[in-house]
Parts: structure tokens; sequence; C-alpha cells
């Protein structure tokens, strides 16, 4: 039996990406998932579905920085699953950000990230939380990076949006402990997955740059960070709340 089997978890951002990583590993464990994107994750439900059964997993089209889709991707959960029990807050902008100076950001583009990367998680939590506050238990994981630790040159809409996470976390899990909810933020250094070796916005020497920052000198891939997501998921984690997980070879110390 997996360690999330009767569990029912939605994965924002799940299509693509890690996030279908995120997606796959969950409903290894046992977990009903709920694809939800705003691009079509129907074939990543198939995916589940073919291979842990039928009723193993569901996708939506939604935009996470809009309250209204919110709501009605946690209806529909609901609907489907009958409850949820682990929120795992992912979607964001990253991959296709041009790496520029402070002084030459965009203030759109400032403001989208900031819609996606930190209204998002706010929105889903915000309508997740009084389900999993009924049941007195839950799980939200908050997805961080180890450049809000670091701080990095030239992505300062991102940098900033990703320490916003690691406040936010703080914050609710001291909001949210009194009903059993933890709330823990997995903190991934620079990932090789599929969106980021696409974007091709991450230059060579800036990857060397990363790999030579660790204390385990390798590239990192999707999944590296899988065991630290089932774990946060998982009841092996029940006593562990407000804290920063980094998975990023040691990089950063928190």
């Amino acid at each position: 039996m997996g360690k999330l089997e009767g569990k029912a978890a939605i994965v924002t951002g799940g299509a693509k990406g890690i996030g279908r990583h995120y997606s796959m590993a969950l409903a290894e464990e046992g977990a009903q998932v709920m694809v939800a994107d705003i691009v079509d994750g129907a074939d990543v439900a198939r995916e589940i579905v073919a291979k842990h059964g039928q009723g193993s997993a569901e996708s939506a089209v939604f935009d996470v920085s809009d309250e209204k889709a919110v709501k009605r991707l946690v209806s529909q959960t609901l609907e489907r699953f009958g409850r949820i029990d682990v929120l795992v807050n992912n979607a964001a902008l990253f991959a296709t950000l041009p790496y520029k100076p402070m002084t030459e950001l965009d203030v759109d583009l400032w403001d989208q990230v900031m819609a996606v990367n930190v209204r998002g998680p706010f929105l889903m939590a915000k309508h997740v939380a009084p389900h999993m506050k009924a049941k007195k238990y839950g799980k939200i994981i908050n997805i961080g990076s180890g450049t809000a630790k670091k701080g990095m040159p030239n992505l300062l809409h991102y940098v900033t949006s990703k320490g916003a996470i690691t406040s936010m976390t703080r914050a609710m899990s001291r909001e949210l402990g009194g009903d059993g909810i933890c709330v823990n933020t997995l903190a991934p250094g620079l990932i090789m997955s599929d969106s980021v070796v696409e974007s091709g916005t991450h230059s060579d020497s800036l990857v060397t740059a990363v790999v030579q920052s660790r204390a385990l000198k390798r590239d990192a891939f999707p999944a590296d960070l899988l065991g630290a997501l089932v774990f946060l998921a998982s009841p092996d984690s029940d006593f562990i709340t407000g804290q920063v997980i980094a998975v990023d070879g040691g990089s950063t110390n928190t």
C-alpha cells in the first residue's frame, strides 16, 4: 500500500515540467490526483489512470491567479474525489522568464509574476484550507526556490516571488497548525526539467556555476525532488511544519 492511499491531492502546474513528475509521484503512492494547469493536462491524467486505475486522476484547465477559477477547481476536485488532503502549490512563472537587470524589468511582467507565483498559492490555500480544517488534517506544500536564500542577479521578479513563498509558508503554518494542517516549502535548486532545457534561457556557464556551488556536484533532475515531495505529503511528516526543505545538492544550507 502506498503512503498516500485514500488521499486526494491537487497539483497546480501539474501538467508539464516538474509538476508532471509531482503528479505522477503522488499517484504512484496511491493518491487521487487533480492535475491542474493553465495548459491541458488530460494526457497526464490519462497516463495516471492507465497505470493506476479508474478514478486515480482528473485534469482541469485553470488560471491560478484568478480567484473564480480557483474556486471552480476546488469544487471540481471535491465533486470528483470527495476530499482534498494535499495541495502542491507548484504553478509558477520561471523557465521562460528573461534574465534582465532590475532597471530594465517591465512592470507588467513583474505584476504577472507576482500574480501567478504569489497570489496563486495564496488563493489556492485560501480556498482549500477550509476543507482541510473540517477534517483537522492536511498538507500544503509550497514550491519555493534556493534563489530566495542566496539571491540571484537579473531575476529579481522571480527571486522576490519565491522569498514571499518562504514567508507565506511560515505565516500559514502558524495560522493553520491548530487545525492539524502542515505547511512547508519544498525549495529546489536549478532542476534540468524539460521546461528549463527547452526554454534555452539558462546558459551553460550559469548551469556550471550552479553545479559548482553544490556539495554534490552534478546536475539535478525532477526525480531528485520526488522523495522529499512524498515525504512532505505523507503522514511521515505529520510533526513538521513551517520548514524549508532545500533539495539542491547542498548549494544552500537552510
